[in-house]
């Protein structure tokens, strides 16, 4: 009798452990099921200190941070979307073999919304596309190096990837913009300081050469010195100015040249509508607005704005 109970247990345990298996194995195949579904948390910040290590409490990758800030959302908002995007471009051009797999799946369904918004809206696209050439540099780059295991997970899901990235591509070059059917005023038909005053709030001079192109008076407008010179000196000092002049065939600068040679020597100033923003009281990291279990007086006064690229040191240790 004794022996037949010692029997049933064993049993009993054995089922369990069974079942423990078929249920770890159940939620892993769910979580390879669901790879185009962003891994979700329901806290919306995320404790980081630059001082932290692996062995040291408050450790925390730059994964994680991708996981749990919720980019997605970020994307849908105007003020945030150049923010992503620039964050986007950093972690393609440096930080991709440092994603775990988790965040390198939602790396590539953000990245699948942020393209899915630029066909939709039509806005933006010449930003995306420099986006996915520089992630598909560094893929054909990081794939031709991995049998040192630079790259995590199999190589044929890799290569799906950059065919994706090039359909992508095929379809931003593909996209035809349809003239509004508004009737009403345009922006030829505006005063001519006030076209002037529009473009000055136009941060890139590519846009001014593209918006020069639409028509013959535009053109003139786009050509004009203090338009480049205003362009010149916001995005650079006047160090960096000096040492590249330009004179015109007429002896004056050539404000629009200079221009073009600067950004091929130095950063351009970014700004941004949004950023996420670190809590120098507690060390939390997330979006302006976001709670956070904060213990300071006023919350407000300990927030630190961060540019991409600080997003990016938070996790170099």
């Amino acid at each position: 009798s004794f022996c037949k109970k010692e029997d049933h247990n064993k049993e009993n345990l054995f089922n369990s452990l069974n079942y423990d298996v078929a249920a770890k194995k159940r939620k892993k195949d769910l979580l390879n099921n669901k790879a185009k579904i962003q891994y979700f948390h329901q806290e919306k910040w995320i404790y980081v200190h630059k001082g932290s290590t692996k062995e040291r409490h408050g450790y925390c990758t730059l994964g994680e941070a991708f996981n749990r800030l919720d980019f997605s959302s970020a994307i849908l908002d105007s003020r945030r979307f150049n923010y992503v995007v620039r964050l986007l471009e950093l972690i393609a051009k440096s930080q991709l073999t440092s994603l775990s797999g988790i965040a390198q799946k939602n790396y590539m369904n953000i990245l699948e919304k942020v393209v899915q918004k630029v066909l939709e809206d039509q806005q933006n696209i010449r930003l995306i596309r420099e986006l996915l050439q520089t992630l598909y540099t560094s893929l054909c780059t990081l794939v031709q190096r991995v049998g040192k295991s630079v790259l995590v997970g199999n190589i044929n899901m890799w290569v799906h990837r950059m065919e994706t990235i090039l359909h992508w591509q095929q379809q931003l070059n593909n996209i035809q913009i349809t003239r509004p059917a508004f009737k009403g005023t345009t922006f030829t038909d505006l005063p001519l300081c006030l076209q002037l005053n529009i473009m000055q709030r136009l941060s890139d001079g590519r846009d001014l050469v593209s918006l020069g192109q639409v028509a013959p008076d535009l053109q003139v407008l786009s050509e004009d010195r203090l338009l480049w010179k205003k362009l010149c000196q916001y995005h650079f000092t006047d160090r960096q100015i000096r040492k590249r002049l330009i004179l015109s065939d007429k002896g004056q600068l050539d404000w629009k040249k200079m221009y073009f040679k600067l950004i091929r020597c130095y950063p351009r100033r970014e700004q941004y509508g949004d950023t996420l923003q670190l809590c120098r009281h507690c060390h939390i990291l997330s979006w302006k607005g976001t709670d956070h279990p904060c213990t300071a007086n006023n919350p407000e006064t300990c927030s630190t704005s961060l540019s991409p690229q600080d997003f990016i040191n938070l996790f170099r240790f």
